[in-house]
């Protein structure tokens, strides 16, 4: 079970709920900022054994990190990193590329090998959210993106081992594409019970707080399947300013409301 953000560990019932899953074999990754983790809150994950922590710094210096992330700590954040290295957990560094911040790509490379993290992950942006909000003036240039890889390869390549290297191969809709024809046997939950298709998509199939999850299941499988999804992704491709409504939820059985052509 995956938990991401907004900020999981700052959801009071988070250490509850994650005990009790660990309880029951459940395999945990935690999508975290840091902000909760310090020595005390470490050795906590440590006794539940994640299978993944993933931590988001999206700079290789406090100032890059702090205008990417407003509000952020970057000085907490990466102490968040050694403490959960402390205790034999060392966990994902994630870095999220943009204008602002892919010049220091290399370097946020370096250092998430010298703070010991188990990988360093990385990905054409999202254009979800905050990041599709302001995607004209955030949105890397393809041709930037590709010479980034190349050069995280190659940088990769000669340092060898010690650290993995996982660079995401698609953009947003390329991802959409491909779940179409090939779906992920995951089930996207959002706080309020309802269940998604992908974070990217509107569409909702069921509600956990009336459904069963054998039942949401069978929803996200025939949700996968409908032509008004089909549409969507298609329409997408032409019209990607539609990926702002990825935050909404939109009944799959419903008519559509008249903004959904807007």
């Amino acid at each position: 079970m995956a938990f991401g953000g907004g900020e999981p560990l700052g959801v009071p019932h988070c250490w509850e709920l994650l005990e009790l899953l660990a309880s029951h074999g459940i395999a945990l990754k935690l999508e975290t900022d840091g902000s909760h983790i310090d020595a005390a809150a470490a050795e906590r994950l440590a006794r539940l054994g994640p299978l993944c922590v993933q931590i988001s710094v999206d700079g290789a210096t406090a100032g890059t990190h702090h205008r990417v992330r407003p509000g952020s700590s970057f000085s907490r954040t990466l102490a968040a990193i050694e403490c959960l290295v402390a205790h034999g957990h060392p966990p994902q560094l994630v870095f999220v590329p943009n204008r602002l911040n892919l010049g220091e790509i290399l370097a946020a490379y370096d250092g998430a090998r010298r703070l010991g993290c188990e990988a360093f992950v990385t990905g054409p942006m999202m254009r979800i959210g905050r990041a599709a909000a302001d995607w004209d003036r955030l949105a890397c240039d393809a041709l930037e993106w590709d010479r980034a890889v190349l050069a995280l390869n190659e940088r990769d390549q000669a340092l060898g081992g010690g650290m993995r290297l996982a660079i995401y191969p698609w953009d947003i809709l390329t991802e959409m594409e491909r779940r179409l024809e090939s779906p992920q046997a995951m089930l996207l939950v959002v706080p309020n019970g309802a269940v998604k298709l992908l974070n990217a998509l509107p569409f909702v199939v069921a509600d956990l707080r009336r459904d069963s999850l054998e039942g949401a299941w069978r929803a996200y499988l025939a949700g996968w399947r409908s032509q008004e999804v089909r549409t969507f992704v298609a329409a997408c491709r032409a019209r990607p300013e539609l990926l702002r409504h990825a935050n909404e939820l939109w009944p799959l059985t419903a008519p559509p409301p008249a903004h959904r052509n807007a």
